[in-house]
């Protein structure tokens, strides 16, 4: 009877460990079969949000109203054809949704141009759409980009070749410029009483804020300089503007090397004068810069006469309120975090943003909707807890908070809560597809350790659930960017959002997956976010990367000898960079549009001016530059490596991967390449994010695993 017994309790548990291995297998289809929701807005009245949704290629637009907020699907797109949708707005009124249709408006280049990712004989078009938020069929109103609607709800101004145009909100004439103005032409704002536009005219060397009032009214440059002015945001009353001013370009050439405070400051304008005034000047400190995170200055014009902006002065992208006269600021965000995705209320009362702030040391590599009103120092984290929100907006009645939410489980989705609080109400998971795994993925743990100059970094370890004993290959992820943060769940980012996903399938493989939040990222401050010796001038951060491999081979269940490493973009980059310096410690790569010569990526070194000055440290300069590129250490380079790129990137040239393959080959090193045409930086067709996804795990089954019996 006890060996009957010891039997039975020997096969349950073989049975348990068999079933658990079993409910962890899942393909990188189904763990990418999620719907991923961005572009989150409101209108300025009512209960009225809309956002798209990108269901496995296929974007589209969505709506929902209070006080029920049951989700409804606007717009109807079939394909999974990589026209993209941004610009989302919903009139003042609530009663029409516009948008931008096609384009990849997350490009350092060209991201006004259309994407044609199935290779159509026919280019698409980026277009600009208008549909009723009843429903109805969508009508192109012009190809054009930057749509702003009018606070009357009844026209569009947007951008066109670098020009102002407008047409009617319904399409019911064809759009026309509106006027000309010698330059580039951006950031359009009405003013709340839709009769007058402010925009920023980019003179190259300088720029302009300039205000529209009508065909015969010349337009008001606001206080013109030789400098550049930008971010203008109207008062209440429609009777000035605020906007930033930094100098504008020339001056001696200076050293290259050295880091140097980038001057920025506030100023408001009498509209009818055009006469403006300084209210506040950055600090002449680094970390009082320009600001470089989402969003940038952040710039409103709040309730109560009172400025907000968003500064790193004190060493965190803080939120401080001034009033519009000037004086001291009111810093509103007191503690170590960083607020990303700003909004302002639509009665201008409360600032609500993303922020990695909240009860749970966890929290700092999370992120929660945090809110404060513009003229105090009251700031409250709405939604703690073990999940993940982002990106939220008022609705016009002020009643609710909308925002996307996600668990280290659950995929993205947007959820509404009462802005007095309460039990967040998730919307639209009926569109989780019953094949997704969400029962099925790990939760990611926060890992903490040094690199060799004592720089604090941290990264999230993906362990195989349940499984074999016994040591196990391991992946080093690293993020592109570099200015991202992954995080303990899934990512805000749909590009990030796809890393998460393939970090969680390779875990389903076997895989132990170390994906690491090197220096030059954010969420971390300062010093973290703007070191010493970074990238192109002096690769710093790759002492977190080498630094996060160390740790990895040194845990129990990990094999030193089978450590890979992989990334895009930036991350890509650190691959290449792992591969050259290191490929005793990394037994092989998957470099994915990834930056091989900085020089030739940035056209860095400035060496053809034509001036007679000259920089000064520029020889050293370019000597650092190509030291700190992956083509510097080839020689050195053994570990084999698959090397992926997109032919229509407008991220990463592709010629920087073109290069590297051709000295890869001259060496002799196992490599292997893929190459996706007609797709962009971020795979902007769904199916070629799944190619990238399958042959980056079949590469590293292949070199790091054995194969199985």
């Amino acid at each position: 009877m006890k060996t009957l017994t010891f039997l039975c309790l020997t096969l349950g548990i073989l049975l348990t460990q068999s079933s658990r291995l079993q409910a962890q297998t899942f393909s990188l289809e189904a763990i990418k079969s999620y719907p991923f929701p961005n572009e989150l807005t409101s209108s300025a009245t009512g209960s009225r949000i809309a956002w798209a949704f990108a269901e496995q290629g296929k974007r589209n637009v969505y709506v929902a109203e209070g006080p029920d907020f049951a989700p409804r699907k606007l717009t109807n797109y079939t394909n999974d054809d990589g026209q993209e949708i941004t610009s989302l707005s919903v009139s003042d009124d609530g009663k029409w949704v516009v948008y931008v249709r096609g384009g990849d408006h997350g490009s350092n280049w060209d991201d006004e141009l259309p994407v044609n990712t199935t290779s159509s004989p026919v280019s698409p078009k980026v277009q600009i759409w208008s549909v009723p938020f009843a429903g109805g069929e969508p009508k192109a109103i012009a190809e054009g980009d930057a749509p702003v609607i009018s606070p009357k709800s009844d026209r569009i101004a947007f951008i066109k070749g670098g020009q102002v145009w407008i047409s009617p909100t319904d399409g019911s004439s064809v759009a026309k410029a509106l006027f000309n103005a010698r330059g580039t032409n951006s950031s359009i704002q009405w003013s709340p009483d839709g009769s007058q536009l402010a925009f920023v005219c980019d003179r190259k060397d300088h720029s302009f804020v300039g205000v529209f009032t009508d065909e015969t009214t010349p337009i008001t440059w606001i206080a013109p300089s030789f400098s550049k002015d930008d971010a203008p945001s109207w008062s209440p009353d429609g009777k000035r503007i605020v906007f930033v001013r930094t100098p504008g370009s020339g001056g001696a050439p200076d050293s290259i090397l050295v880091r140097r405070h980038r001057p920025w400051s506030i100023w408001t304008a009498d509209v009818a004068s055009g006469t403006a005034t300084q209210i506040w000047q950055a600090p002449k400190t680094l970390a009082g810069s320009v600001p470089t995170t989402h969003g940038g200055f952040n710039l409103h014009w709040a309730a109560g006469d009172r400025i907000v902006y968003l500064s790193y002065e004190d060493g965190w992208p803080h939120l401080y309120s001034i009033a519009a006269s000037g004086g001291t600021p009111l810093l509103l965000t007191n503690a170590p975090f960083m607020a990303e995705h700003i909004t302002l209320s639509h009665d201008r009362k409360w600032l609500l943003f993303s922020g990695n702030t909240g009860p749970d040391k966890l929290d700092i590599d999370r992120r929660h909707v945090v809110r404060v009103p513009v003229d105090k120092a009251a700031m409250e984290v709405v939604t703690p807890g073990a999940g993940l929100e982002w990106m939220p907006v008022v609705t016009g009645d002020g009643a609710t908070i909308a925002m996307i939410s996600a668990t280290a489980q659950r995929p993205p989705l947007p959820t509404v809560m009462a802005f007095t609080k309460g039990t967040p109400k998730v919307l639209a998971q009926n569109l989780i597809p019953t094949n997704f795994p969400q029962n099925q993925l790990v939760t990611p743990k926060q890992v903490v350790f040094k690199a060799p100059d004592g720089m604090t970094v941290h990264g999230q370890l993906f362990e195989p659930a349940g499984g074999a004993s016994g040591k196990k290959p391991a992946l080093i992820y690293v993020h592109g960017g570099p200015p991202r943060q992954m995080l303990l769940g899934w990512n805000y980012s749909d590009y990030y959002a796809n890393s998460y996903a393939l970090n969680q399938y390779l875990a389903s493989q076997g895989f132990v997956v170390l994906s690491v939040n090197y220096r030059l990222g954010i969420g971390y401050g300062y010093n973290f976010h703007q070191p010493a010796d970074g990238g192109a001038l002096g690769a710093s951060e790759y002492q977190d990367v080498k630094a996060a491999a160390i740790w990895l081979s040194e845990q129990a269940q990990v094999d030193p000898a089978k450590i890979g490493i992989y990334g895009g973009s930036y991350g890509g980059y650190l691959t290449a960079l792992a591969l050259a310096r290191d490929s005793k410690l990394f037994a092989a790569g998957v470099d994915i549009h990834g930056v091989h010569d900085w020089s030739q990526q940035r056209g860095a070194g400035e060496a053809s001016t034509g001036r007679f000055e000259k920089i000064p440290d520029l020889e050293v300069a370019n000597k650092i530059v190509y030291q700190s590129s992956p083509i510097s250490s080839i020689s050195s380079w053994t570990s084999p490596v698959l090397i992926i790129h997109g032919d229509d990137d407008r991220n990463v040239r592709f010629n920087q991967s073109t290069d590297l393959v051709r000295r890869l080959e001259k060496r002799g090193v196992p490599m292997e390449t893929l190459v996706i045409v007609d797709d962009t930086h971020h795979w902007m067709k769904h199916t070629n994010a799944l190619k990238m996804g399958n042959a980056t795990a079949e590469y590293f089954k292949r070199k790091l695993m054995k194969p199985k019996q």
